[in-house]
Parts: C-alpha cells; sequence; structure tokens
C-alpha cells in the first residue's frame, strides 16, 4: 500500500543536468510529491542540445527547443509547480570538446551557478533539494557539475540533501540491461550507480506512478523511444535511489522501500 502523507507546505527542488533526467531518475518521487501536496520547482542546468534527434525536427527548430518543449511535457505529468531553466550548454561525453565551451555546464563556476540555485530555492522556502550524487550516477560531467552545485546550494540554503543514483546491484539482479543508465554508462566508460549497502532511501509507486513515469519519459521522444523501455517498467525504473545527507527530511515521509531498510533503522 503506497501511503500519501501531507506535505502541504513544504518545497522541494530537484536539480536536474538534462531534459528527460527528471522523468528517469525522479519521475515517481516528484509524482508523488506533488500528490501529497509538496510545491515542486525543477531546475534544468542544460539544454540537452549536444543530443541528436531520433525525431524530424520541424522548420527552424533546434535540438535545444525541441528537448524544452519536452520538458515541459514531461513537467506537467509530474506535477512540477515551477520549471526553471539555467541555461548552460550539454557538454557531452567525457573527452569531447564541447565540455571546454564557455557557456559548458561542465566548464561553469560551481559557486556562481550554486548561487542561483541557491536564490530560487530561498525564493521558493525549499526545505529539501534533490540533486545527482558525487559520482554522478554514471560519471557524465554534467552529472557530475550537477552535484557540486547542488551540494553547494544545500549547504548555502541550510536545506536537506537528497542524492540520488541508481542501486547497480538491484538493477543487475532485477533488469540486467534493462535501465537507460546501462547504456548511457557504456557510451561514457564508465562504471555507474551505488551498492545496495550505501544507499539510504529507496522511494517507490503503485501503477499509477509507474503509468505516470512512463508517459514522462516518453514525453522525450527525441531522444527515446518506445523500444527503449520494458513492457513491464517495474524491475528497472519502480524504485528511485537516494543518499541523504543530513537528517530525514521530506522525501522520507514518502517511506521507505529500501531492501535494507529495517536494517540499517536498528543499527542508528
Amino acid at each position: 500500500m503506497i501511503r500519501t502523507p501531507d506535505l502541504t507546505g513544504h518545497t522541494v527542488l530537484a536539480l536536474h543536468a538534462h531534459p528527460d533526467d527528471e522523468s528517469i531518475f525522479t519521475g515517481i518521487t516528484l509524482r508523488r510529491l506533488a500528490d501529497a501536496g509538496a510545491r515542486v520547482v525543477l531546475v534544468m542546468a542544460t539544454n540537452g542540445d549536444m543530443g541528436e534527434s531520433r525525431t524530424p525536427l520541424g522548420a527552424g527548430e533546434t535540438v535545444a527547443r525541441r528537448r524544452v518543449t519536452e520538458l515541459e511535457e514531461s513537467a506537467a505529468l509530474l506535477g512540477v509547480d515551477r520549471l526553471v531553466l539555467l541555461g548552460r550548454r550539454d557538454s557531452g561525453l567525457p573527452g569531447w570538446a564541447s565540455g571546454r565551451h564557455p557557456l559548458a555546464l561542465a566548464a561553469a563556476e560551481p559557486l556562481a551557478l550554486a548561487s542561483r540555485v541557491a536564490e530560487v530555492a530561498d525564493a521558493e522556502g525549499a526545505d529539501t533539494l534533490i540533486y545527482d550524487d558525487e559520482s554522478g550516477i554514471y560519471g557524465h560531467p554534467d552529472h557530475r557539475m550537477a552535484h557540486i552545485v547542488g551540494a553547494i546550494a544545500a549547504e548555502l540554503t541550510g536545506a536537506t540533501g537528497y542524492r540520488m543514483t541508481v542501486d547497480r546491484e538491484h538493477l543487475h539482479l532485477a533488469a540486467p540491461d534493462g535501465h537507460l543508465v546501462h547504456g548511457a554508462a557504456r557510451s561514457a566508460q564508465v562504471g555507474f550507480g551505488r551498492t545496495t549497502a550505501e544507499i539510504t532511501l529507496a522511494v517507490t509507486g503503485d501503477q499509477r506512478h509507474l503509468d505516470i513515469k512512463r508517459a514522462a519519459i516518453a514525453a522525450h521522444s527525441s531522444q527515446i523511444g518506445p523500444e527503449h523501455l520494458p513492457a513491464d517498467l517495474a524491475p528497472a525504473y519502480g524504485y528511485e535511489w537516494f543518499v541523504r545527507s543530513g537528517r530525514p527530511g521530506v522525501l522520507d515521509a514518502l517511506g521507505n522501500a529500501h531492501l535494507l531498510a529495517g536494517t540499517m533503522a536498528a543499527a542508528a
């Protein structure tokens, strides 16, 4: 049974690197927060312009414009109240020259960008920040920078920080090569995620949440096609994983579906 707490009066800010990350890594979490009455603010660092479109673009349409349009559709499905675009360029994969562009996220001055995020968080009264873990989930330069920026912003604001990741052991057993992060990690030629024991919290949902998550991912049709998602979404995408910094906060109120939750609580 999925419990819906009353989170009215709380605001959660989720910082992501690229359009589609919000649906892949936090789609269930954001929808459940919105359903519980929390205000959800989504801050997108880049427009994902280094991605190629798998669908034809309209006359005069750019990849960046298409991806922002898709992001807006996804955000609406996930119950996002405010979408903030930081306007940085996609840095591309490790070693690409695009990462050295002055406007690339990977080339940003972290404190300046974190101050912008902190200003949004303060203006919104956000008591919770979601951002990438230290490895950037799968080592992408933009995800690594999103971690640095998010961690600084959390420190500046005093908000509880939840670092999103994936449980690579769970995925290995339940959905081998079944998650988009598998292909992303291969492209970047890096490892991904964390072990089960390193993770603090797992958020899950019911079939409605999975259906919304599928629709939000599918909204990014320039990047992801139906063939990229399994018929049964639950094994690969039914959990969203976080490492918390500080005391239990708003995401913990959604319930902890982590395999080791009982063991960790007893140890604490």
